[in-house]
């Protein structure tokens, strides 16, 4: 049985989204300062790393990160390598793709050759989700979404209509996804992210099953 863990490694170093706040894991106590144990303080954004979007993240009457249903967040799932496009993926590069059945589509582009690279800085030339590619996927049914960069979203959109569409829609999303060790392919998705009462979102651990 073969595991890929798609999270993104989260530490000090690693990129966020502009103004989001930055990481910082300072040891709250510490053994060498003379406690009796070591404990982490966590300090950063709900978007940070891989993590989930809740509807209310740009909804204000959707829900909270806590009420996204654990049997989307669970199971059959499939990965298409787009590492050869160079823009967003559009209605007409889906129409390349054979969704035929899926569910829940993870995308695998040149964005994940940064996290191979354990790039610091953010890059806004990330490749995401054009306005016309959301709208096939809430047409063709999908109820997950994952991406590997951090938003579903062009950088710089002014209308954010690829997350009002997804999420209008009850499309669960899921961003950050380190995917350049997994081959293009059929698995079963393991996804949780933290059970944050009412939040936008939550950073998680993202588990991929080969079938």
């Amino acid at each position: 049985m073969k595991l890929y863990d798609v999270t993104v490694l989260v530490s000090e170093e690693m990129p966020v989204w502009p103004k989001d706040p930055a990481v910082a894991l300072p040891l709250a106590q510490s053994i060498a300062r003379g406690d009796a144990a070591n404990v982490t303080r966590i300090e950063m954004g709900a978007h940070t790393g891989t993590h989930f979007d809740a509807p209310i993240h740009f909804e204000p009457n959707g829900c909270g990160v806590d009420h996204l249903p654990l049997d989307v967040l669970i199971g059959p799932c499939r990965v298409f390598d787009l590492t050869a496009i160079s823009g967003h993926i559009s209605r007409a590069v889906l129409a390349q793709c054979d969704m035929s059945g899926v569910t829940r589509a993870l995308f695998k582009t040149r964005n994940s050759q940064r996290w191979a690279r354990s790039e610091r800085a953010f890059d806004p030339s990330f490749i995401a989700v054009a306005a016309d590619g959301a709208s096939e996927l809430v047409a063709r049914g999908v109820k997950l979404v994952g991406v590997d960069y951090l938003s579903v979203e062009p950088f710089g959109s002014k209308e954010h209509a690829v997350h009002h569409t997804l999420l209008r829609a009850n499309v669960v999303v899921v961003e950050g996804l380190d995917l350049h060790s997994v081959p293009a392919g059929d698995y079963e998705l393991l996804a949780l992210p933290l059970k944050l009462r009412g939040a936008d979102g939550a950073p998680a651990r993202v588990i991929l099953r080969a079938t």
